[in-house]
């Protein structure tokens, strides 16, 4: 195996070393009834252990209040403002009070008893906001008591702002003027985006940037890391995710390919260990997804997770869970950080899943697999010009938690003339393991149209990510089931410089009448204990298209949606919706309007209710005044994305 996990110098403990504000064990999830980062503590775990709401009164649950976007304020008085409407932020709670972010970049403090706006900050009209509109997924908090300073930054637009949590006023003294441009020292930087809130750790912000692939030019934004003061907003340090000429993995960038390719960017909401001082960050493929011809080598440290120390950016270890890649399998989910106790030994451990459905589970202070992740031989691509890995990483425990591959062997067989029609459909096009490589689409007679890719692009899981108890250390990871179909076509020299361009449009594949072609569940729940390794229950996470015309003569059990839903864990409970069908799904049949609580230990469906749009943010829960509250961002085409809080009478 590989020795990813390296250490620059050795795998020293750091000593306990708090910020001033106090720094939150990462084993404790969200404390005192607050939610206090945008997974509830900056150690991924979307868990609190708040218990009133549970298996006996969760039927009792109502809308305790809503929360309209304040963008759709700014859109009622300017009907040409363009924004995106899907609201994907989860907001914050701390003291009396709930923190949001919003796609046209401003934020809100928001009274957790009633919904009522307490401030705004007017990102457009003090020169941040994103007019293009996006979501950063969140806000994050700072505080530093001896100052009785606490702080809330946003990134809008181009900008970090620094806000006051208190009246929501910028903070002039942070950056010029209250604001850090985040463009600036970005090279070939012409679009602009940032997904992922701030990951404070210690008093330091730490930032990577989305990048989108750009087929028209060969010089693209690389996937910089940065840290910034949180209280000057003094830029700190910069990690070049593309290694530059004598930075450790330059080599792996054959051809001089470091110069010009982009992206290997962290894009997703990273994890800190704020007693050792090191943070989690997963990064993502190379410019362009589909081809790397034009990037020979392994890529370090794209497709990696990166473990750096906070306060100075040093790498202390990486591990790269995909050599050269060329299937949009970015690592898009927050990695979870668990103390286990593996074989009798505990174990400072961090768990990362990833879209190929896989569980990479770490020593979080060595870098050192808790279990082996053997180097096997994958396949090989045809394509001219591309020279992929002989082998991929594949973890030996936990099993995955999705299907891996295709084969004849996983096409729907509900009845003998649908299976016979998923089989004229699937003979069209090339399949087979997990890292079956793209291919050029073959229109002759008996060619194939392309490359059946399962996991799909979008996973497995993305950006929603997992849950994790620390009581109990069970993770939950929701996945999709969702075959795409991959081509390439050769580029015009006159249009593009890449030899190879990902065939238009790259697409979910629909099997016979509508129904997908591959066996369900097409979206489910694992529960996996990260002290054995070993799945607990799998179950599918909705019911399904079971109503087809097709099916509706069926007797079925639930077959799973593959909707983008991301879960939070109570100390009773887990709540899952379906996934709005506004986000970036690929089925037909993904998504829906359903929010449900499980039973954590058995799977089962203890309360649902319709809203009246699909879950398009990750929930959170809170207690005020003595009740406890769940809420979460609800969005569909056609609605004003909201917030939706329940509490029981």
């Amino acid at each position: 195996m590989r020795t990813d996990w390296l250490s620059l110098a050795g795998a020293c403990v750091l000593g306990v070393v708090l910020l001033a504000g106090g720094a939150v064990s990462a084993q404790q999830g969200a404390p005192a009834g607050e939610w206090r980062s945008y997974a509830g503590d900056v150690g991924g775990s979307k868990y609190s252990p708040l218990d009133q709401i549970g298996p006996d009164n969760v039927q009792d649950l109502r809308v305790a209040w809503r929360w309209r976007s304040v963008d759709h304020e700014l859109a009622d008085r300017d009907p040409e403002l363009q924004f995106n409407p899907t609201l994907q932020a989860t907001p914050l709670m701390i003291g009396d009070r709930l923190f949001m972010g919003t796609n046209l970049g401003q934020a809100a403090a928001i009274d957790p008893a009633t919904g009522e706006t307490a401030w705004v900050y007017a990102a457009l009209e003090d020169g941040a906001g994103r007019p293009r509109g996006g979501s950063t997924r969140g806000v994050s908090y700072w505080h530093d008591p001896a100052r009785d300073d606490e702080r809330i930054f946003i990134i809008s637009g181009e900008q970090l702002v620094a806000l006051d949590a208190k009246t929501g006023d910028p903070l002039r003294e942070f950056g010029a003027g209250g604001m850090v441009n985040l463009t600036e020292g970005v090279p070939h930087l012409e679009t602009y985006n940032w997904t992922a809130a701030p990951l404070v750790c210690r008093d330091t912000l730490i930032i990577g940037i989305f990048t989108i692939d750009q087929f028209d030019r060969r010089e693209q934004a690389p996937g910089l890391i940065r840290g910034f003061d949180a209280v000057t907003g003094q830029l700190r340090w910069t990690f070049n995710t593309i290694p530059r000429p004598g930075e450790f993995g330059n080599e792996t960038w054959e051809d001089g390919s470091w110069e010009h390719t982009g992206a290997s960017n962290t894009w997703t909401v990273g994890a800190a260990d704020e007693e050792l001082g090191y943070a989690y960050l997963p990064t993502a493929t190379p410019t362009h997804n589909w081809y790397g011809g034009h990037r020979p080598g392994d890529n370090l440290f794209a497709e990696s997770l990166l473990c750096l120390e906070c306060e100075t950016g040093r790498r202390v270890w990486h591990f790269q869970m995909i050599h050269h890649g060329v299937w949009d399998y970015d690592l898009g989910s927050t990695p979870i950080l668990a103390d286990i106790t593996v074989d009798g030994r505990p174990i400072k451990a961090v768990a990362q899943v990833s879209k190929q459905a896989f569980t990479y589970v770490f020593d979080r202070v060595t870098g050192e697999p808790v279990w082996p992740i053997e180097e096997r031989p994958v396949p090989q691509s045809d394509v001219p010009g591309e020279r992929l890995s002989p082998t991929q990483p594949f973890p030996t425990r936990p099993a995955p938690f999705d299907r891996q591959g295709f084969t004849e062997d996983d096409l729907i067989d509900f009845t003998p003339e649908l299976r016979a029609e998923a089989l004229e459909i699937f003979r069209q096009y090339r399949s087979g393991p997990l890292f079956t490589p793209p291919s050029v689409r073959d229109e002759s007679p008996g060619g194939t149209l392309g490359t059946l890719q399962v996991p799909s692009w979008v996973g497995g899981a993305n950006w929603n990510g997992a849950a994790y108890d620390p009581e109990t250390q069970m993770l939950y990871v929701p996945s999709i089931t969702a075959p795409t179909m991959i081509w390439l076509r050769e580029a015009d020299p006159e249009v593009s410089p890449f030899r190879y361009l990902q065939g238009s449009p790259n697409v979910y594949i629909d099997g016979p009448r509508g129904l997908p072609l591959i066996k369900p569940p097409w979206g489910r729940i694992t529960a996996i204990d990260l002290n054995t390794g070993e799945h607990v229950w799998m179950t599918p996470n909705g019911p399904g298209p079971r109503d087809h015309r097709a099916l509706q003569d069926l007797t079925l059990p639930w077959l799973g949606a593959p909707g983008r839903a991301a879960p939070l864990l109570t100390g009773t409970l887990l709540f899952l919706g379906d996934g709005s069908r506004s986000m970036q799904v690929l089925p037909p049949h993904a998504g829906g309007r359903m929010f449900r609580a499980y039973d954590k230990a058995t799977g089962r469906v203890v309360w649902q209710t319709e809203l009246e749009g699909g879950t398009s943010g990750a929930p959170m829960t809170y207690m005020h005044d003595g009740k406890q509250y769940i809420v979460v961002a609800v969005s569909e085409r056609g609605r004003d994305g909201e917030l939706v809080a329940f509490a029981l009478p």
